[in-house]
């Protein structure tokens, strides 16, 4: 079921981050991906000021900030998750991301961001 080049288990096993393919993406972001049946990991490098375009999806997502500070936007509000701190973003809240600081954050989604598995996910792409 799970495929390691994209962090998909075929059996149960522990993966490491270093060993799944990172995608680069806009602004210097790096992304790795791991996804079980029903929810998507995907741990995220940002560079300080590095900026994730306002988008929505279908997934619901928490975010948890390993290291670094991230100001999202959502609603007009802003919002600032730094080291420690987890923020949920309900299914289909329009939001968007800064890095104040240099950034290491993990983001799980359920359902699964098919849009981040078969490249169509625009947005985040050069």
């Amino acid at each position: 079921m799970i495929n390691i080049k994209r962090g998909l288990m075929d059996n149960m096993k522990a993966i490491s981050w270093d060993n799944i393919e990172q995608d680069n993406l806009i602004n210097g972001i790096k992304r790795r991906i791991i996804t079980g049946e029903k929810v998507m990991l995907g741990r995220i490098y940002f560079p300080k000021g590095a900026k994730v375009p306002s988008h929505t999806h279908e997934s619901e997502q928490v975010t948890h900030v390993i290291t670094g500070c991230l100001k999202f936007l959502i609603n007009g509000q802003e919002i600032f998750v730094r080291a420690g701190q987890t923020l949920v973003i309900p299914s289909h809240e329009e939001h968007s991301a800064e890095a104040i600081e240099e950034t290491d954050e993990i983001d799980t989604f359920s359902p699964i961001r098919t849009d981040w598995l078969d490249g169509s996910d625009a947005y985040i792409r050069e």
